[in-house]
């Protein structure tokens, strides 16, 4: 024969809790991880720029990267500023 379990409002109560803890856990705002520096087809997508235009900001000096073998970075800042202009 089957074993009867009764649940009490105590548990009842602890059971809710608990759920409510979980769903306000998962609800909270994930924490945006910002890097400092970002590469090409990054700044390209965030600008929604080509490759040329994105040429144009750095020989018109309005973006300075730095070039770390082959790659260009792009600092985060900088980026999000041309973007907001």
């Amino acid at each position: 024969m089957t074993q009867v379990e009764l649940l009490t409002k105590d548990d009842l109560e602890n059971l809710r809790l608990r759920l409510l803890e979980d769903l306000m856990r998962m609800l909270e705002p994930k924490k945006k991880v910002v890097r400092d520096w970002i590469k090409s087809a990054e700044v390209r997508r965030i600008l929604n720029i080509s490759h040329g235009s994105l040429q144009n900001l750095r020989v018109n000096g309005m973006l300075n990267p730095r070039k770390i073998g082959g790659t260009y970075y792009y600092r985060t800042e900088e980026v999000e500023a041309l973007f907001k202009s």
